[in-house]
């Protein structure tokens, strides 16, 4: 997008970015989506202080050729934003448009609900609704392979009600379905390619995709880029230490079960480092773990499976598809948020968190781990 046009399309967020931004439509208007009790897939209530806004951006970063479509020219990405807002609005955002519903679940091969349910999907963030002012701490969320960035909603909203800014990033070609502004919605390329050594050079790709976005988002005057962190899932979540080693801004990072495609170098990684996941004998983790020379935990979750570190486990309880999942309800978004939220406190805003330094009575399933425990049950 020419330079010239940057200063004309930044009012979704009244000014909280001087940069190449689009604010997009897609996600922007939707109806609400009514009661969860009946029976519409619904997110947990955040449960911080302030209510939330959302909106999305599209940037293009026109020194970089797309790495896996290089037909398609500069990379293109979108991002969603999520921030505490100054009161709620009259319009919730959309969690999935109807096409973006359709072609995930298509690629998970479930066709026993309807193809647009996840569209419906009642979310709490706001659209339309100014930010409160002041600095604020950053974390971007990297989603796992195939999937779209609003599969970190549920986590992005508990923090964006506790005061941080959000950036969740649909990394183009990497997901089934990713809508732009002007209605294109590119698909999973890199799922058909067949590139040799595709998950080492995907960590590299994303690494580079959120130091470009930290170049766009740290322009805005509430950003505070003395304290910026990453969280990761899957795929994401194997990119937070190659992300961490070529960006020094990012202070403290969250792999949500990744495995580590790229080892950490021998020299190691000094900043706040937590591995999250389900409870197998991850090699990577093992591998690196020892490599980790700063603040660093092991954390395994009885009962959860891949999708349980994402919206997608919660979800699918309640359109009745079956993942594996032993954790009830919205347990797996309760566990994953409080965990995540507090390493960010600690490493972030500095605030003492007992939930990292000892078992809870609160949250049983959850087992500090070591390479020497493994697996750890």
């Amino acid at each position: 997008m020419p330079n010239d046009k940057r200063p004309r399309r930044l009012i979704a967020l009244a000014g909280l970015l001087a940069v190449a931004a689009v604010a997009s439509s897609v996600h922007a208007a939707a109806a609400d989506p009514g009661d969860p009790a009946a029976g519409t897939p619904y997110l947990p209530a955040p449960t911080g202080a302030h209510p939330v806004g959302t909106t999305s951006l599209h940037l293009t970063d026109k020194a970089r050729p797309d790495p896996w479509v290089p037909a398609a020219g500069a990379r293109e990405l979108m991002v969603s934003l999520w921030y505490p807002a100054k009161s709620r609005g009259e319009q919730r955002a959309r969690y999935l448009t109807p096409k973006e519903s359709e072609l995930l679940l298509k690629s998970a091969g479930i066709t026993s609900v309807p193809p647009d349910v996840l569209s419906r999907t009642r979310v709490h963030a706001y659209t339309d609704v100014k930010p409160l002012g002041g600095k604020r701490p950053l974390v971007v969320l990297s989603p796992g392979a195939g999937w779209l960035r609003t599969s970190l909603t549920s986590l992005a909203e508990e923090l964006a009600s506790s005061g941080y800014l959000v950036a969740a990033i649909d990394h183009t070609y990497e997901t089934h379905a990713t809508t732009f502004p002007d209605g294109r919605v590119t698909t999973c390329a890199t799922c058909e390619l067949g590139i040799e050594d595709f998950p080492r050079r995907a960590v590299e790709s994303r690494a580079r995709d959120v130091s470009f976005v930290l170049d766009e988002l740290t322009r805005s005057p509430l950003v505070d880029a003395s304290r910026i962190a990453m969280a990761g899932m899957s795929l994401g979540g194997a990119s937070v230490g190659e992300t961490m080693l070529t960006d020094l801004r990012v202070r403290a990072g969250v792999n949500l079960d990744g495995t580590n495609f790229k080892p950490l170098p021998a020299s190691g990684l000094s900043r706040p480092f937590m591995f999250f996941g389900a409870p197998a004998a991850e090699p990577s983790w093992v591998r690196d773990y020892p490599r980790l020379t700063g603040w660093k935990r092991w954390f395994s979750v009885r009962g959860s499976v891949h999708t349980s570190f994402t919206d997608y486990d919660t979800l699918t309880n309640q359109i009745g598809v079956d993942l594996g999942s032993k954790l009830p309800g919205t347990r797996s978004v309760v566990i994953t948020r409080a965990y995540v939220e507090a390493f960010f406190d600690l490493h972030l805003r500095g605030t003492p968190q007992p939930l990292l330094e000892r078992p809870s009575a609160q949250f049983p399933e959850v087992r500090s781990c070591t390479p020497e425990t493994q697996p750890c049950q």
